[in-house]
């Protein structure tokens, strides 16, 4: 099969899934998650969320407490991890350092019984798929970082898997590399059709690489949407703060309007009445010249702070109760002390509850209906 010739992965769920290291303290807490054949999709948090447990379970190197793994409607939860249709990039590439890096990628074939020939091509393949044909003769100990996490890929795809996990594989790469090896991953991800679920607690790399995104806390799914999505219309609080820095307003929601220490604002996108936490990005924010436009609110620079491409202005509206931050271009020019205008634009306003609601998993309902 050519390195060129399109494959198609397969469709991962994952259903009820519960893992507790320690009785009565799960880590992952009944969690149920599809990921669409030939999609990228990134898991993402932050440490200790269980995302690398899930990453585990689904390859077949831990046993959960409950649930059920299954690639394209097949359970593989009494399948052991090398006949798993599964291949998995880990944190660290974990090569071997007695081999030379054609052998590396070629171990898996060997150990599959594939002849030597078959071997050999398969392997030249995947080294020129990521970029390495001309290393395969060299020791592992003479690659750079991104070189051994380009050969740990190859030896996970030389296996053709259904779907392919990855574990924070570029948290240890400086920043442009992590930038060249993601654009790598999702050119192979699309050449290849394959499934992919990559782990990260990096936003960023979740915006940049997923079709979709899965953002777990404390062990339990958040939401689940486009990239773009969580940041223009979070689902949560805690998931509005975990893509970025907000401003945050308290108040009550009553048709189309808002009213809060601000006063009373204009809604685009008012959600239920009653009380909640309305959310608006400081890059939403638009400085103005004067009052006037809908949610204009007069406020006092308390100050400013250059971040290279821009400059966050910090600001406490009248009565000193409320501080607001919105992003302007470096030139803008607005210093301590000044009085400005900032309009909050209704379009960019989302009215998120003070406290998520529970996420009820199939398990769970089962569990209370025993």
């Amino acid at each position: 099969m050519s390195a060129h010739e399109p494959r198609r992965g397969g469709e991962l769920v994952v259903d009820g899934l519960r893992v507790a290291y320690e009785p009565g303290v799960p880590v992952v807490d009944g969690i149920d998650l599809a990921v669409p054949a030939g999609t990228l999709t990134a898991l993402l948090g932050p440490s200790g969320c269980g995302k690398t447990t899930v990453l585990k379970v689904v390859a077949g190197l831990l046993t959960a407490g409950a649930g059920e793994v299954s690639v394209d409607g097949i359970a593989l939860d009494t399948t052991p991890a090398e006949r798993r249709p599964v291949g998995m990039v880990f944190q660290k590439p974990l090569l071997f350092g007695h081999l030379t890096v054609g052998d590396n990628v070629a171990f898996g074939l060997r150990m599959r019984g594939v002849g030597r020939a078959a071997r050999r091509r398969r392997v030249a393949e995947m080294l020129e798929l990521v970029g390495l044909p001309e290393l395969a003769g060299r020791r592992v100990g003479e690659l750079s970082g991104g070189q051994e996490q380009r050969v740990a890929l190859a030896r996970a795809l030389v296996l053709d898997p259904r779907v392919l996990l990855l574990d924070e594989p570029f948290s240890a790469l400086d920043a442009e590399l992590r930038h060249r090896m993601r654009e790598l991953v999702r050119r192979v991800q699309r050449e290849l059709s394959i499934t992919m679920l990559f782990v990260t607690h990096d936003q960023q790399e979740a915006v940049d690489l997923a079709d979709a995104v899965v953002l777990m806390l404390g062990g339990r799914i958040e939401g689940v949407g486009s990239p773009s999505s969580f940041y223009t219309d979070p689902p949560t609080l805690a998931a509005a703060r975990f893509f970025g820095s907000t401003n945050e307003i308290p108040g009550t929601v009553t048709g189309s309007a808002f009213t809060c220490p601000l006063g009373e604002l204009q809604l685009d996108h008012p959600g239920p009445d009653g009380p909640g936490v309305l959310v608006v990005r400081p890059e939403a924010v638009r400085l103005l010249g004067a009052d006037g436009p809908p949610n204009t609110v007069t406020t006092t620079v308390r100050e400013t702070r250059f971040r290279g491409t821009h400059r966050t202005v910090v600001t406490v509206a009248d009565g000193g109760t409320m501080v607001l931050t919105a992003t302007v271009a470096p030139a803008v020019p607005v210093e301590a002390g000044d009085r400005v205008h900032l309009q909050l634009p209704p379009s960019a306003c989302r009215v998120l509850p003070t406290a998520a609601p529970r996420i009820v998993t199939t398990t769970e309902n089962e569990d209370a209906r025993a």
